[in-house]
């Protein structure tokens, strides 16, 4: 094997680098034009050249023609060397600068010409169109070579036509003023190669430096690689241009933020909406690992700008994570009050064994009945007024969790709601998470007490949670709903601020909406409208019988 390395080998062909592929094709697209603008230049020049040249010899032909003592002598001299007409010619001739000035009558005889021997002969070239009045350029070849000639007919004081008068001008005078031209062309057209040329280097610069001097191939296998990965990770990416335009959109963007391609060249706002997501990717909102709720997900964004004043954000979706978070803290609350329950469970057993110790079996039993009771009325009263099998089970738990909390849980005489719920999930999500917060606020407080209202208004749920805590600050009522605002220290898990997002996301989603108030004690009462979250009485005991 040859001990050259490979990339230095030498290369054949086009160089591999953009730069210097862009600076060939320029340089050679200037020269081809300098070429083909001289070209198509020099073509009408020659041709202007050769027309100036007639009309310059019909101009002396016609000049001579004009001049009444040469008709005179032509009619009564004859054709000598040194006749009068002769005379005449020359002295034009030299004058004019004309390679010949011939003189003929009728019959085509010369009676001028620049070589004397041609005096007295018959011309070498057609007069008839000049005898017969008319007047004559053209570019021909005669006794003394190839010339640009003008005839005209040659008229005596009564305008007959006695002869002809014939001036040439040496066409090699014409071509060497076309190639004397030449030189001061290439000039200009030098010069215009070597601005196309300077030009061509600073553009094919300044690709280099854009392009940071890479091949062709190099830029191929980056786009291709680019869009496998685009389209490969699991996180969204959304490229803005300086606009805030969308000018990228992979997969995974697409299906978190519910776009589709053709909100690529739209404007952030206008393909988004407004909203805390809008703010996040347009910057608006700053920071890292910003929370966000985007439809029911909830979304980690990370923007990051670029060199060309646009932005990449990055998105993560951690719906499942934050829902198996939340699991987890219902999870350690149900463990906390499982706990206590274990323990005032122990107590009650002791008590209970004293009491048959003591053979008060009357008391004994009198003492399991309310025990047992307590929790059944708690469950019963529930059920009664809750149909829904899901949030049910959800409030008995949780009056169990604030009873370990010291917290009364209370569900108000008008609460019902049959079980006919459009989406029991997602009311369960609200109920839940407002119910959180009430306990969170609640506990502590002087006759801590939480209260839920649910109520049916024809296919509408209204539902009511209060709470003795501090309350809401007017100026704060709207921002409690935004992602990632909260008062609480964030769990272990992850963030907080995203419950009472998705309360009001949840609401909205399906037509309703999600406020917050003062109590009269002065506590916090949230109220969630969800119109259409009933079905039908009668789809509701159809689908029953099937």
């Amino acid at each position: 094997m040859s001990p050259t390395s490979p990339a230095r080998r030498l290369r054949l062909g086009l160089p591999r680098r953009v730069f210097s592929q862009v600076l060939l094709m320029q340089l050679a697209i200037a020269a081809g034009v300098a070429v083909l603008a001289t070209g198509l230049f020099l073509a009408p020049l020659s041709d202007q050249l050769d027309d100036q040249a007639m009309r310059r010899a019909l101009a002396i032909a016609q000049t001579t023609a004009a001049q009444p003592e040469i008709a005179e002598d032509l009619e009564s001299t004859a054709p000598r060397p040194d006749g009068a007409v002769q005379t005449a010619a020359d002295r034009i001739r030299r004058a004019s600068g004309a390679e010949y000035v011939v003189i003929m009558n009728k019959d085509g005889v010369r009676w001028s010409h620049t070589d004397p021997d041609q005096i007295g002969k018959v011309v070498s070239t057609d007069p008839s169109d000049a005898l017969a009045g008319q007047d004559v350029m053209e570019i021909d070849n005669g006794t003394l070579g190839r010339s640009a000639r003008g005839k005209v007919p040659l008229r005596d004081a009564e305008g007959r036509i006695v002869g002809a008068v014939s001036v040439g001008i040496e066409y090699d005078s014409v071509r060497a003023r076309l190639i004397h031209s030449i030189p001061g062309l290439l000039a200009y057209a030098g010069g215009a190669l070597a601005v196309g040329a300077l030009a061509a280097y600073l553009i094919s610069r300044r690709v280099q430096k854009q392009t940071r001097d890479l091949a062709f191939s190099d830029i191929s296998a980056l786009l291709a690689e680019r869009e496998a990965m685009l389209h490969g990770i699991r996180e969204g990416v959304v490229a803005l241009d300086r606009g805030g335009r969308i000018r990228l959109l992979n997969d995974e963007a697409q299906r978190l933020l519910g776009l589709d391609g053709e909100a690529i060249g739209k404007p952030l706002d206008e393909a988004l909406g407004e909203g805390r997501t809008t703010d996040v990717l347009a910057g608006r909102v700053t920071g890292t690992d910003l929370l966000t709720v985007r439809g029911q997900r909830v979304l980690i964004a990370n923007r990051m700008p670029t060199d060309d004043d646009g932005a990449v954000a990055t998105l993560r979706d951690r719906t499942e994570l934050e829902q198996l978070g939340r699991e987890l803290d219902s999870t350690r609350g149900l463990i906390d009050a499982l706990r206590a329950q274990d323990h005032e469970h122990a107590n009650r057993m002791h008590t209970l064994l004293g009491l048959l110790e003591l053979e008060m079996y009357e008391e004994a039993a009198e003492f399991v009945g309310e025990v047992a009771g307590a929790h059944r009325v708690t469950a019963e009263q529930i059920t009664e007024k809750i149909r829904d099998p899901l949030l049910a089970a959800l409030l008995v738990g949780k009056a169990t969790v604030a009873a370990e909390r010291g917290v009364a849980l209370d569900v108000p005489r008008d609460t019902a709601l049959p079980d006919r719920l459009v989406d029991p999930g997602g009311l369960v999500t609200i109920v839940g998470n407002l119910v959180d917060n009430a306990l969170d606020a609640a506990a502590g407080t002087r006759h801590a007490r939480v209260e839920v209202a649910v109520r049916a208004e024809g296919r509408s749920v209204v539902l009511r949670v209060r709470d003795t805590g501090p309350g809401v600050p007017a100026q704060q009522r709207e921002t409690i709903f935004t992602e990632g605002w909260s008062t609480k220290e964030p769990p272990a898990h992850g963030k907080r601020g995203i419950g009472l997002a998705l309360v009001r996301r949840l609401a909205e989603r399906q037509g309703g909406s999600a406020r917050v108030g003062e109590t009269p004690e002065g506590g916090a009462e949230f109220t969630v409208v969800l119109p259409e979250a009933l079905t039908e009485p009668e789809l509701a005991t159809t689908e029953e019988a099937r």
